[in-house]
């Protein structure tokens, strides 16, 4: 028996092991695979390749079940109770991309969206696509303003693994020069429309602090060498991109990080396998495997790597090591600090604003380009013109000026139906009225009260602990959502347009689907899980590089972070495995 079981764990010996083929587990791969490791990549869901299995990426509206693909309300409330609140995420386009609520429960202290994409390639296939860095001052507001506990890092240890990313993924942008806005390493941007171009040079005009610029997204647009190699081309501007891009248009792990792991040839996937817990040696001091629950045959197994990257989401990874006890981690696994699970942070969004441009009726644009506006952070950016008195950090606005089509007013019984038969027809024929809207995306600051615990009373379907979140934002994050609205107004009045509207439709944690923070880096081991290249303090051959590893949030979208965090991570990992010192 001893040797059959020696014969097994050789079998299921990997020089690295990565939990999660999202956006992070995708480039921890690439990155482990392409400097020599032989890694094996466990996802907990379904396999989904490119091209093969987006089975929605070319359907019709008149080729769906629903009248334009809305799920009925029996079967939402029934299997999708949590992500039916999005009013975004599920629909007969798109459901087979986020899992049933009904199998993967969680209780809420206080109202919490956990949005989640079970399969390999995860939420990097419905991922908003915007891609920004933070700034130096994101990586040192902490320290200065006695928040939380102090990055690790600073600006200038990411640059170069931020264009490292970048010049990989593909991602379309314009330069700023702004020094809290970093540019970046960017193909051609997209083309604003004629209303977005009036809007940025009168809202300019009047507030020269609050630039507008294009947003920076995940997008080819002058496709290069290697990119073309693994098979993704140019964007489409089909704007259907949450089904899966059979072009590659995007980035996503399906279309670029696997890819790239697959033809070194040490790449082994692993689907269906869910990472129950990690295995600790506690006479060699070190992790020396994971084990799994295969989601097919309900058997556990074990895996063993030199190296551990957990990728799998903030809140899973968090679980594995909440998971994870022994006499050596009896509180979770790397959690003498007591921080594992707290710290939870998201970008509150659901407020801004919106206007008509009239005076555009006899213009319009081509193709349904997936990408919208942005107006970078221009609040408490370190001098008085730009400080608030209310409350801390900052926002950006995320947004863009269109046209209503064929399909407005459609259902809207509140409006009621613009006539029928041929004189509706001919109405619709012709595009609707010109708006433009105005998003925020506010940062949350880090309270170590908002938290998940471990629920080993509520069980999911296959029978293990579930999570309770106890979050909510406070008097800071409200004050700034009333900035938010006002400012986005006052830009949009400014640009001339007619019927300006704020509003503020509530927020609930989660929303942003940014979920960060639950395992943070810090300098300390007793304030801190993590160190300065993503390790745990108290077991260095595991590292943790997805969102909960952010000390802070900023008031950017993170993914782009993420990912040049696991890859400078993985370089770390290489080169420590090299030294011995693993």
């Amino acid at each position: 028996m001893a040797n059959l079981n020696g014969r097994a764990r050789r079998k299921n010996t990997y020089d690295a092991i990565v939990v999660g083929s999202g956006i992070t587990g995708g480039m921890a791969a690439k990155e482990l695979t392409q400097k020599g490791l032989k890694v094996l990549v466990l996802e907990r869901g379904r396999m989904v390749r490119h091209l093969e299995d987006y089975p929605t990426a070319v359907l019709d509206p008149w080729q769906t079940k629903y009248p334009q693909g809305q799920l009925p309300q029996a079967e939402l409330a029934a299997h999708y109770p949590v992500q039916r609140r999005t009013n975004y995420t599920m629909t007969e386009y798109t459901q087979h991309f986020f899992v049933r609520d009904d199998e993967n429960p969680y209780s809420e202290e206080n109202r919490f969206d956990w949005i989640r994409g079970y399969h390999v390639g995860g939420r990097s296939l419905t991922w908003g696509r915007q891609s920004y860095r933070h700034s130096p001052i994101d990586f040192e507001a902490n320290g200065r303003e006695g928040i939380g506990v102090d990055w690790p890092i600073r600006y200038e240890d990411l640059a170069p693994w931020y264009e490292h990313v970048e010049r990989f993924i593909g991602v379309s942008g314009q330069h700023e020069g702004l020094a809290h806005f970093p540019d970046g390493h960017y193909q051609p941007p997209m083309e604003m429309n004629c209303v977005e171009k009036a809007f940025k040079a009168k809202s300019e005009a009047r507030f020269p602090e609050r630039r507008v610029s294009i947003g920076r997204a995940a997008h080819l647009t002058e496709p290069t060498e290697e990119q073309l190699s693994l098979g993704r081309t140019k964007c489409q501007f089909r704007n259907m991109c949450i089904r899966g891009c059979p072009f590659g248009g995007y980035y996503s792990s399906n279309s670029g990080g696997l890819v790239a792991a697959e033809r070194t040839g040490n790449l082994v996937i692993r689907p269906n396998s869910i990472v129950t817990e990690l295995i600790y040696d506690e006479k060699a001091g070190k992790a020396t495997g994971v084990r799994i629950l295969d989601a097919e045959t309900k058997k556990d197994e074990e895996f063993h790597a030199d190296v551990i990257f957990l990728c799998a989401s903030a809140f899973n990874s968090t679980w594995i090591m909440m998971n994870s006890t022994s006499s050596r981690f009896p509180n979770g696994f790397g959690n003498a600090s007591d921080q594992l699970g707290r710290n939870v942070m998201d970008h509150h969004l659901g407020v801004g604003a919106s206007g008509e441009a009239p005076e555009f009726a006899d213009m319009y644009y081509s193709g349904r380009r997936p990408n919208g506006i942005y107006v970078p952070r221009f609040r408490n950016l370190g001098d008085a013109a730009t400080k608030r008195s209310d409350y801390l950090r900052g926002f950006g606005y995320q947004g863009g000026a269109s046209r209503a089509g064929w399909d407005r007013d459609l259902g809207n019984r509140a409006q009621g139906a613009k006539g029928f038969g041929a004189g509706r027809k001919g109405a619709l024929t012709q595009p609707g009225p010109w708006t433009m809207g105005l998003g925020g995306f506010g940062e949350i600051l880090p309270y170590e009260d908002n938290r998940i615990t471990l629920n080993r009373e509520m069980k999911d379907a296959f029978g293990l602990p579930t999570l309770t979140f106890n979050v909510t934002i406070r008097e800071n994050e409200i004050a700034m959502r009333r900035d938010m609205q006002t400012a986005a107004a006052e830009m949009l009045e400014a640009a001339g347009f007619k019927n300006v509207q704020g509003r503020d439709s509530g927020y609930a944690p989660g929303l942003g689907i940014h979920e960060m923070g639950t395992a943070r880096m810090g300098r300390d081991p007793k304030t801190s899980v993590l160190n300065a290249h993503n390790q745990v303090h108290e077991c260095k051959n595991v590292y943790v590089t997805d969102g909960a590893a952010m000390t802070s949030a900023s008031c950017v979208n993170p993914s782009l972070t993420y990912m040049a965090l696991t890859a400078r991570a993985a370089d770390h990992a290489v080169q420590a495995r090299k030294r011995g010192d693993l």
